[in-house]
């Protein structure tokens, strides 16, 4: 509950954070995304090679997904599906055991590092090192658009969606295959989105490196 104009009001979600929030998450994004883009780059040109010797295709793989006021942006992966097996929408969820996935691709989904150009989309200013997962547009749990199976989901994009999220260091990583799983990762996105702090994102960056090989990245 709150006043606004002297008269009681509900608030149902929380407004975009403050300017003076906005320029410090924003300073400290560039300045790590920076950081760390020099430290990998040594890896990063390795992973692109070993993906450009293995098949034939982009290095790179983009593809749309809902960013901040839900507007979209396309989110930079190391490839590691076959070429022409690529699902730009993300309508087909993978499986542990999906043949689409090459040797290389298996190798750096496991290990997280298909992740990496995320680090160009922070440059860009469509993500942040930590917030909400970005999803494809067609994502689905039990056959439900991610937004129809839980009413709250649009509050998420409040903030940047993140390379890492609160979501994922509590262990909500991986496929989406039961309606549970969207819900659980959008209460700890709004939980994250209200309660953001500076502090915090440099603890779940921490928190982070412990998760990077998991049993669900796959």
């Amino acid at each position: 509950m709150r006043l606004v104009g002297g008269k009681p009001v509900v608030v149902l979600s929380g407004a975009p954070f403050p300017l003076r929030k906005r320029i410090l998450k924003r300073i400290f994004d560039v300045a790590f995304s920076l950081a760390a883009l020099l430290f990998l780059a040594p890896l990063m040109a390795l992973i692109a090679i070993a993906i450009k010797a293995e098949s034939k295709g982009p290095v790179f793989f983009r593809q749309p997904r809902i960013g901040q006021g839900n507007r979209l942006f396309h989110v930079l992966k190391f490839r590691s599906m076959r070429a022409e097996a690529c699902d730009t929408r993300g309508a087909q969820s993978t499986s542990r055991s999906d043949n689409r996935i090459t040797r290389v691709g298996n190798f750096i989904r496991r290990t997280s590092l298909d992740e990496l150009p995320q680090l160009l989309n922070v440059l860009l200013g469509d993500m942040s090192v930590v917030g909400p997962r970005p999803h494809a547009v067609y994502s689905t749990a039990e056959g439900k658009l991610f937004w129809d199976a839980d009413q709250r989901y649009w509050q998420r994009h409040s903030s940047k969606p993140g390379i890492t999220g609160l979501a994922q260091v509590s262990g909500y990583r991986g496929a989406t295959d039961r309606e549970v799983d969207i819900i659980n990762r959008v209460t700890k996105d709004i939980e994250y989105t209200s309660k953001w702090s500076l502090r915090g994102d440099i603890g779940i960056i921490l928190a982070t490196a412990k998760v990077l090989v998991h049993d669900n990245a796959y």
